[in-house]
């Protein structure tokens, strides 16, 4: 596995470090699920939902390019299987 998808899945593991309900699932569902499984477009237009400054959306460009250059396919679905299970835990 690369670096990216080793830092992938340790943000994941620390969602379930964290315990409890603060909310911060839901919002970290609609961040990490479409940089696994979106297209770049889709991926930048969810980023401009929520912030539109220019700095943010070329960091957000030049994620999604290193995920989808680094990353295989297989990385891509094991990341997403592992958020799946923590996002179905019941201290999501």
């Amino acid at each position: 596995m690369t670096r990216a998808g080793a830092l992938l899945l340790l943000c994941a593991a620390l969602l379930l470090i964290a315990g409890g309900n603060c909310d911060i699932c839901p919002g970290s569902e609609r961040g990490c699920l479409p940089v696994c499984r979106g297209t770049p477009e889709e991926y930048i237009a969810k980023v401009k939902e929520y912030n539109t400054n220019s700095a943010i959306v070329a960091n957000a460009r030049s994620l999604k390019d290193r995920v989808d250059e680094k990353l295989t396919e297989e990385d891509k679905q094991n990341a997403l299987s592992i958020l799946n299970k923590i996002y179905s835990s019941s201290l999501c």
